[in-house]
C-alpha cells in the first residue's frame, strides 16, 4: 500500500516566496505522517487570476528551477514525490504546468494540454507534451490540471500509457460541477487511482471551490474535503492493484475489462479535425 495525500490550500497571487512556505511546510507534514505521493493545488506556486502575459511573467520560473530545487531537496530528504502546480517560464512562453518532483530529481512536467477563456489560461501556451507518465520511485503517475480532466481522452491516455495515479491539481471555481463528478469519472472508466487537490479562497473576486478529493479505481470516495478550509487528505491506495484491468462480479458470469474490450478501430471521430465544430 502507498500512502497519498491531496493538498487543499489558499494561495497569494504573485507571492511566489511566500506560496513556496507554505507548499514546503505542507510536503514536510503530509511526508513526516509516511505520505509518498502528495499533489498540490493547480497554480499553487503562482496564483492564477492574471490580468496579462507580462504581470504572470514574474510568477512564472523554468523548471529546473529556484523553488523546484527547494522542493527536490525536501523530496529527497523524506523519500517523497511531490505533483506541484506552477506556471512554467520556457523561452519567451508561459506554461500552466505541474512539476513530478522526486527523491531522485525533478522528473519533468505536464504542461495544461486545454486552455480555456479564463485567467493566466488566456495568456498561456498550449501544452506541447502528450500527457507523459511519470515513473516514481512510489508508482506510475499520470497529471491532467484542471480542465484538462473534462475531456475523457485526457484520463484514457494516461491510462494507456500506463499509469497507476492521476493526479489532477485544479482550480475548481466556484460554480462548477466538475469536483462532483469528475474524479469518480476518471477513476472508473479507466481503472485509475485518481488523487484530485484543488485550492479554496478568494482571488481577485473569483472563488475557488475546495471539495479535493482521493478516489480509488473503483470510484470509492477515500476522502474529501470542503468547500472552504485548508486541509490535507490522506489516504493508503494499492497502486499496482490498477493494473490488473479485469473486473470479476461472478466467474464466468459477469467479467470486464475497460481498457481490453476498447475498439479503437471505431473511434476515428475522436482524432478527426473536421470534428472540431
Amino acid at each position: 500500500m502507498t500512502k497519498v495525500a491531496a493538498v487543499q490550500m489558499d494561495v497569494k497571487i504573485l507571492a511566489k516566496e511566500y506560496n513556496l512556505e507554505r507548499i514546503l511546510a505542507r510536503f514536510e507534514t503530509a511526508a513526516r505522517a509516511g505520505v509518498k505521493i502528495v499533489v498540490f493545488p493547480e497554480c499553487a506556486l503562482s496564483g492564477y487570476c492574471f490580468t496579462s502575459k507580462e504581470e504572470a511573467w514574474p510568477a512564472a520560473e523554468t523548471v529546473p528551477g529556484p523553488s523546484t530545487e527547494k522542493i527536490a531537496t525536501l523530496a529527497s530528504r523524506h523519500d517523497a514525490t511531490a505533483v506541484v502546480g506552477l506556471l512554467e517560464r520556457a523561452g519567451d512562453e508561459i506554461y500552466n504546468a505541474a512539476a513530478v518532483i522526486t527523491p531522485k530529481g525533478i522528473l519533468g512536467t505536464h504542461r495544461k494540454i486545454h486552455l480555456l477563456c479564463l485567467g493566466i489560461d488566456r495568456f498561456n501556451a498550449l501544452g506541447d507534451k502528450p500527457f507523459p507518465v511519470f515513473a516514481t520511485p512510489h508508482g506510475r503517475v499520470g497529471v491532467n490540471i484542471c480542465y484538462d480532466c473534462s475531456f475523457p481522452e485526457s484520463g484514457r491516455v494516461v491510462k494507456l500509457n500506463g499509469a497507476e495515479l492521476l493526479a489532477i491539481p485544479t482550480n475548481w471555481p466556484v460554480g462548477s460541477d466538475s469536483w462532483q463528478h469528475t474524479p469518480k469519472v476518471r477513476a472508473t472508466e479507466n481503472h485509475l487511482h485518481v488523487v484530485a487537490a484543488d485550492r479554496v479562497g478568494e482571488e481577485r473576486g473569483f472563488h475557488f471551490s475546495g471539495h479535493s478529493q482521493i478516489v480509488d479505481f473503483t470510484g470509492k470516495v477515500h476522502g474529501e474535503a470542503g468547500e472552504t478550509e485548508e486541509t490535507i487528505l490522506y489516504a493508503e491506495l494499492d497502486l499496482a492493484a490498477a493494473n490488473n484491468n479485469r473486473v470479476v462480479r461472478v466467474p464466468d458470469e459477469w467479467e470486464f475489462d475497460r481498457i481490453q474490450a476498447r475498439r479503437p478501430e471505431m473511434y476515428a471521430a475522436i482524432t478527426d479535425e473536421r470534428q472540431r465544430g
